[in-house]
């Protein structure tokens, strides 16, 4: 039985830059939807010029756009002139979904706010994605993606005495960000089957990234504990973070007693079993400086691929620490699919991710490159009547 396209027949207006955006649009494009990414004439989505290969980005097609844009179609459009705003309008009118990236009050100002568009057309679902949210105090302040890391308390719990504060290693506010979008959307269109109404949905960075944090924050709105830097020490087990190996390192994951015990078969050091300062696993916690150097001069003797089958052997969670590119090559991600290729005119074949839920009956595969800026202006606006004679017009006013 062939896989069919879940969102096929949603049609998506994506007026999105950057990250948080695309991000949660490239996932409703996985999953068939028909996303038209609605792009300033002049040079579109900033990301089209973002990315370490200076030729992609003089032709508008950066790696970092690249990388989230797959499935989706792009007109061009200047919604700041009449022509545009009435066009689109038009657009909106029997389209979905609408999402939109901008600080709160740019599509009000535009003309083109939520309850302009719902009259037009009330079972749209529109997501608006903003830094702090439309409301309260911090509404209007500018925020990029480490601004919300360093606000949301995600910077503070990293690292160890030597570095702290520290970011993470990617924008991981803007794309849990997108993901709360996607699932936000999906939500409202699940709410719009059974009620036919559309709605407005306000999604915030800030709120995005703290729920991530809901561990560490209970300790300290339940229990009263505020979060210690342990540097790559996980805080609920011991031993559980990273070691010292031979050639590199390795995690060790032992988070019930059982594993403790069977860490310490497998490097053979069983009389640790029944030291009291690791005997119990809070004891074993509050020991674990103690405890990391007896167990490594142990994984100091076998390199780390040793200790991994040894210990996964014994059902103790353990892995090697992978570079990032050892990382997107290793069998089991190829395994997923994980990675997709695709053909992108003037730049050649590319790696993209696809969608990372697999679904039985449902596909998300990467069917179509990333477009260039205004690619689909002839499909799209012949929908609306407007054949070649008309874009140009249009095009020498420089509305598309």
């Amino acid at each position: 039985m062939a896989k069919i396209p879940m969102l096929e027949g949603i049609k998506v207006l994506d007026l999105t830059n950057v990250l948080s955006g695309p991000f949660a649009t490239l996932h409703l494009a996985l999953m068939g939807a028909e996303v038209i990414k609605v792009e300033n004439p002049k040079d579109g989505d900033l990301a089209r010029k973002l990315g370490i290969v200076p030729e992609y980005n003089k032709k508008l097609m950066g790696t970092s756009f690249l990388a989230q844009n797959a499935n989706k179609k792009s007109v061009t459009l200047n919604t700041k002139s009449p022509e545009g705003k009435a066009i689109f309008k038009r657009l909106v009118q029997d389209a979905d979904v609408l999402v939109e990236n901008f600080r709160p009050g740019v599509m009000d100002r535009l003309g083109l706010g939520y309850p302009v568009l719902s009259a037009l057309n009330p079972r749209l679902v529109y997501c608006a994605i903003s830094g702090f949210g439309q409301t309260g105090p911090d509404a209007l302040k500018p925020a990029y993606d480490q601004i919300i890391q360093g606000l949301s308390g995600e910077m503070a719990l990293n690292g160890d005495q030597r570095l702290n504060p520290l970011r993470a290693g990617f924008p991981v506010c803007d794309t849990v960000g997108g993901l709360n979008a996607a699932f936000a959307v999906m939500a409202a269109l699940f709410h719009r089957e059974r009620s036919g109404e559309g709605q407005c949905i306000d999604i915030a960075l800030l709120d995005s990234i703290m729920p991530l944090m809901g561990w560490v924050a209970a300790n300290l709105l339940i229990g009263g504990e505020a979060p210690v830097l342990m540097g790559n020490d996980n805080f609920t087990a011991a031993p559980s973070g990273t070691f010292r190996t031979q050639d590199g390192f390795i995690n060790i994951a032992a988070n019930k007693q059982e594993q403790w015990e069977a860490v310490c078969d497998c490097l053979e050091v069983l009389e640790l079993k029944t030291d009291p300062r690791f005997r119990e696993r809070d004891t074993r916690k509050g020991n674990r400086q103690e405890l990391t150097p007896l167990l490594e001069v142990r994984l100091r003797t076998q390199p780390t691929a040793y200790w991994v089958e040894r210990l996964n052997g014994s059902d103790v969670p353990s892995g090697a620490i992978l570079s990032l590119g050892e990382a997107l090559r290793q069998p089991q991600v190829g395994h997923r699919g994980v990675l997709q290729r695709t053909e992108v005119p003037g730049v050649g074949p590319v790696e993209v991710f696809g969608l990372t839920a697999l679904f039985e009956k449902g596909s998300g595969d990467v069917t179509a490159p990333p477009p260039t800026l205004g690619q689909h202006n002839a499909e799209i606006y012949a929908r609306l009547g407007m054949g070649a004679a008309d874009l140009a017009g249009l095009k020498a006013k420089g509305v598309i």
